[in-house]
Order: structure tokens, then C-alpha cells, then sequence
């Protein structure tokens, strides 16, 4: 996956286009990531001892892969690879060329 947990992403189509922020969980069977702050969806939660009220929850919904690109210096980019001379395979930004953190 071009993605990793803990980058900084960019929404590139959808109804949150242009949200940006971080990756907090990702499913690869489903090929869906979690991005913090974007797609906020409200859920209703019974009562429990933390939440004795229960009532309804902001949390932040999946979005699919396919949707979002990486943020490299403030720009998106796609992610190539890219292999060194002790045989490490590494993520590069495909418009610098540059590592991925």
C-alpha cells in the first residue's frame, strides 16, 4: 500500500476533497483508512460507567485508498520505489524524488 500509518494525507476526490490529515488506522482487506478530522461521522453509544448519559459520538469514518495521496513538503505526490545498493527497498515522492518519511 502507498500509504502508511502516520503520514499526512490529502483527499483528492470525494465529498471531503481537498481535507488533509493524519492517517490514524488502516484496513488492508478492505483497502479503507481512517484520516483524522475528515469524514466525521455520528454514531449513538449506549450508557456506560465512563458516559452514564450515552447519546451520540462524533468519530471519524473510513474513506477508500484510492481517494487520497501522500502530502511531501506540502504538495501531494504519487510514491515510487526505489532500491539501494544493500538491497533495502524504499518509498521515494515520484515529483522530487526524494524518501518518504
Amino acid at each position: 500500500m502507498h500509504i502508511k500509518k502516520g503520514m499526512t494525507v490529502r483527499v483528492i476526490s470525494g465529498n471531503h476533497k481537498g481535507s488533509e490529515g493524519k492517517v490514524l488506522h488502516i484496513f488492508p482487506d478492505s483497502e479503507k483508512v481512517i484520516i483524522e478530522g475528515v469524514n466525521l461521522v455520528k454514531r449513538a453509544t449506549r450508557p456506560t460507567q465512563e458516559n452514564p448519559a450515552g447519546g451520540y459520538v462524533e468519530k471519524e469514518g473510513p474513506i477508500h485508498i484510492s481517494n487520497m495521496l501522500p502530502v511531501h513538503k506540502g504538495n501531494t505526490t504519487r510514491v515510487g520505489y526505489k532500491i539501494l545498493d544493500n538491497g533495502r527497498k524504499i518509498r521515494v515522492a515520484a515529483k522530487t524524488g526524494e524518501e518518504l518519511e
